[in-house]
């Protein structure tokens, strides 16, 4: 048994403004937080302008580096861009090496020396390393 007599009752306090200071504490928390991750973006809705010196000429290189630099993150070769993860993902990375497989074929005649043996050397590095990977999933 306890001590108190039964007529005394202990005093109950309800502070009922502590919810709303809990829902700004996590709203300034989550707008930091946002805020943090895409420090680049502004309000939704909205782009930013990009500085056009930043942007590479258009070049076949710069194509064939764009569709092999896909494949080599489909293969698992390079974390994903958005999970930092790596993740094999045969199909997509067949896509890709089919992409520039049709390239080549289109191109066929119209590339310089250079340009020629690019395609060539990055199609055949590309097939070897995605049969090696489909070799091992299997």
């Amino acid at each position: 048994m306890t001590n108190e007599s039964p007529e005394e009752k202990p005093e109950l306090v309800v502070d009922s403004d502590w919810k709303s200071q809990v829902e700004a504490e996590n709203a300034a928390i989550d707008e930091k937080n946002r805020s943090e991750k895409n420090p680049s973006v502004e309000e939704e809705g909205q782009s930013q302008d990009i500085d056009p010196s930043q942007i590479p000429p258009p070049s076949f290189t710069l194509l064939v580096t764009m569709f092999s630099t896909q494949a080599m993150s489909a293969l698992g070769l390079i974390p994903h861009p958005i999970t930092g993860k790596r993740e094999i993902q045969l199909a997509l990375a067949k896509h890709y090496i089919d992409l520039l497989a049709v390239i080549d074929e289109k191109s066929k005649g119209n590339l310089d020396d250079n340009e020629d043996k690019l395609i060539e050397t990055t199609l055949h590095e590309l097939r070897m390393i995605y049969v090696q990977q489909s070799s091992t999933i299997a």
